[in-house]
């Protein structure tokens, strides 16, 4: 249930109230008692969601984690196609050093 800010154009009393959705606005000065009570537009809170299953990632489609699983498995074969290479020109060159 969200909490709504009153400010009373009567009397200039402010106060937060917390309320049902579905309520109806309150209309009558707790302070004053003259029904000149408005609710006020404020930014609102952002919705939290507690306890445990409440992450982004659950809701994603199966075509975005297969490509996102494809993607991060790219640069690691690459790097390991990279280092073999790199392995094999390094004795290539010590094998060639014995030799002279």
């Amino acid at each position: 249930m969200p909490t709504y800010d009153y400010l009373c154009s009567g009397c200039g009393h402010a106060f937060e109230k917390f309320q049902s959705i579905t309520a109806s606005p309150s209309k009558k000065c707790p302070e004053c008692k003259k029904m000149k009570l408005q609710r006020l537009i404020g930014s609102g809170a952002g919705v939290i969601f507690k306890g445990t299953g409440f992450y982004e990632t659950d809701y994603r489609s199966k075509s975005y984690t297969d490509a996102k699983s494809k993607a991060e498995t790219k640069p690691k074969e690459a790097e390991k196609k990279k280092d073999k290479p790199k392995a094999e020109k390094s004795e290539s060159k010590e094998s060639s050093k014995k030799k002279k």
